[in-house]
């Protein structure tokens, strides 16, 4: 009922500016994007999906259901969350955006349309560190995802649950948005620009701690001891976004630390991109299990398996990963 009350919302986020309708760059006649702006945008459509899916679950109004299953044979989850966050994120970047391709993980209901406007306002932490940069619209794809960890949303296991939003130029991650709607936590970084995160400056190559998907740690544990020996901690969470996280310098108390993040089967791009944008800013990688670089156009779907690092020598840890290989379009 929530969601449907909602229905034709029409709501501002800021009061347009005096002497006439606002306009968007990326309906500019040029057709060309500002880069900078882009980032303010996702990173307050991260911010607003969080709020709906804080909403959603501390009013306990999930209404979940099951959308299908993965290749696994696991249930995919859909709940009010995903559907409200992902309304706000798409019509708030659509708005401000209209020129540019949007893919989310959510379908859209042109029946459910919001109208958003944009006053154009840039935070001065992304003043200070990202220079203005145009690129063709056409050259641009924005990858949503606004609810991560979906399953773990719905047994309240909260620290896992993410929203992100991912800016690619020609198929190539140069914008990563990650925001912890339940502590009002967000990472940002723009390739060749900057960022508000950094990486962690101590890791163990010898004998990392590798953070896995929850329902593919056995697949994942077994071949990581005989690579790198018994020593080497096994961490399970939810949400591609907390992974990635986990790998840098993250102030969050509920926020686990990890060296490598393996995934061995296939994954969704928006669950990966943001994550992928925000490794590549800070110098690290994210790549197939085989090392190939991930390409952000075409299909929603990533079919080799990945492995992340920072700091680290990212070419030695594939070989010694031969063997995840095999399991990754299972």
């Amino acid at each position: 009922s929530g969601f449907l009350a909602g229905r034709f919302a029409f709501f501002m986020l800021s009061e347009p500016a005096a002497g006439g309708p606002e306009t968007s760059r990326g309906s500019a006649p040029d057709g060309a994007v500002d880069l900078r702006e882009l980032l303010a945008v996702s990173v307050l459509a991260a911010v607003r999906g969080g709020e709906e899916v804080k909403r959603v679950r501390e009013g306990n109004v999930l209404n979940a259901k099951a959308k299908g299953k993965t290749r696994e044979g696991a249930e995919e989850q859909l709940t009010t969350g995903d559907l409200l966050s992902n309304r706000r994120m798409f019509y708030l970047l659509k708005g401000a955006f209209p020129a540019v391709q949007i893919n989310s993980e959510e379908r859209v209901d042109t029946a459910d349309q919001e109208t958003v406007s944009w006053d154009h306002s840039i935070p001065e932490d992304i003043k200070q560190k990202i220079q203005p940069k145009e690129v063709p619209a056409e050259s641009v794809t924005v990858w949503i995802d606004p609810l991560d960890a979906t399953q773990e949303y719905t047994e309240d296991l909260r620290q896992y649950v993410t929203t992100m939003v991912c800016v690619a130029v020609n198929g190539k991650p140069v914008i990563g948005v990650i925001h912890k709607p339940f502590s009002s936590y967000t990472a940002w970084a723009m390739v060749d620009g900057g960022s508000n995160v950094k990486a962690r400056s101590s890791y163990n190559e010898k004998t990392p701690r590798i953070i896995v998907s929850r329902s593919h740690a056995g697949k994942v544990e077994q071949v990581a001891r005989q690579t790198f020996g018994n020593k080497t901690v096994i961490i399970t969470a939810g949400g591609a976004g907390y992974k990635v996280l986990a790998l840098l310098d993250v102030p969050e108390k509920n926020q686990e630390e990890a060296d490598v993040y393996i995934h061995v089967t296939y994954i969704k791009k928006w669950d990966i991109c943001a994550g992928n944008a925000v490794l590549r800013a800070l110098g690290g990688h994210m790549t197939t299990l085989t090392g190939e670089e991930i390409s952000y156009t075409g299909s929603d779907g990533n079919e080799g398996g990945l492995i992340a690092s920072i700091n680290m020598n990212h070419k030695a840890l594939i070989e010694k990963l031969p063997d995840l290989e095999k399991t990754s379009h299972k």
